[in-house]
């Protein structure tokens, strides 16, 4: 009779050892990011945290995301220390527009087979997203899927929890007639319309000084300042879908955005990108941010105090449009 060879679980193509590694060699920089909330972060099978004592009537606030095919790009340049950050970012600036602090984050790293050096590098990434946050990266979960992805490829979601006071809740029911529209820069496309701009890296490649992985930018910190200083009404994400797609989200029925285009100047990268695949304009409007990461809507009385809160903690502002009155079927956004 044949023998036949014991089968491992490294065999079958997944590798224990790396995943213990991958643990330790991150420890160190998700110890940067605890918070004195936090309980037991990593390394156990739940990660603990308290909510801080200033919240007289907490309420918790959750948000969950991934990059989308930005990753595919991060593979073809073989750089991975930027995405970790878009993953955070775009989990907790979604939470931030309803006012709240984010808390904690959780990430899920699956792969083909884990290769460690890259892994840490993405997740090193994931602690410098919760830095700039002000979040503790608590835990998550790192996978092998054998046979599941190609070779050298990853995918990764994130997960946050934050909190807001309830008399503090952002909501966007206060937003009248009259107020005003500020707009926070971007730092690029973040992390949304990368399939298009993929397909347009098919025709060209960009020039010097544009950097398609730049990280999206994190507005966390510049807002909550703002929170403590300035009625604010209303906050939007500009994630996909634009200022025309994302600014109705936290519209009353009643009312639209009024969106002046001239009122910022295009990044070049957008300039590039509509250049090379002829895009259309309203195509531009509905898929990118082109140049606005964050809208911010105030009382026009307090415009001026709000453009001040934000440039001093380091942002750059823009007032970049009103709200009106909206008759009829009119649409709840529009670029004038």
């Amino acid at each position: 009779m044949t023998s036949k060879k014991p089968i491992t679980y490294r065999d079958a193509g997944v590798d224990i050892d790396a995943g213990d590694a991958l643990v330790e060699a991150i420890k160190p920089f998700a110890k940067r990011t605890l918070r004195p909330e936090v309980l037991a972060g990593i390394g156990g099978f739940g990660a603990l945290a308290g909510i801080p004592k200033k919240y007289r009537e907490p309420v918790l606030v959750s948000g969950t995301d991934g990059v989308g095919t930005k990753l595919k790009l991060a593979f073809e340049l073989q750089r991975h220390d930027t995405v970790g950050i878009d993953l955070v970012a775009m989990s907790v600036n979604d939470i931030l527009v309803c006012g709240a602090e984010p808390l904690f984050f959780l990430d899920y790293y699956v792969c083909e087979t884990l290769d460690v050096r890259v892994a840490t590098e993405v997740i090193k990434g994931i602690a410098r997203g919760c830095e700039l946050a002000g979040c503790a990266l608590i835990g998550g979960e790192t996978a092998e899927h054998p046979n599941a992805f190609p070779k050298d490829e990853y995918d990764l979601a994130g997960f946050a929890l934050g909190v807001v006071e309830k008399d503090r809740i952002v909501d966007g029911r206060s937003i009248r007639p009259g107020d005003a529209i500020l707009g926070l820069a971007a730092s690029g496309p973040h992390s949304n319309g990368y399939s298009l701009i993929r397909k347009i890296l098919e025709r060209a490649r960009p020039p010097r000084g544009i950097d398609l992985l730049e990280p999206t930018r994190i507005y966390v910190k510049p807002v909550l300042k703002l929170l403590d200083s300035v009625p604010v009404k209303g906050l939007a994400h500009i994630t996909g879908g634009g200022l025309v797609g994302n600014v109705p989200r936290i519209l009353p029925e009643k009312t639209r955005a009024v969106i002046e285009k001239a009122s910022w100047p295009r990044p070049a990268v957008f300039q590039w990108l509509q250049r090379e695949g002829k895009v259309a304009e309203a195509e531009m409007q509905r898929v990118f941010n082109c140049g606005i990461g964050m809208a911010v809507v105030v009382a026009a009385e307090h415009a001026d105090a709000a453009v001040r809160a934000l440039s001093g903690a380091g942002e750059t502002v823009f007032r970049i449009g009103r709200i009106e009155a909206r008759k009829g079927a009119e649409p709840q956004a529009v670029i004038a």
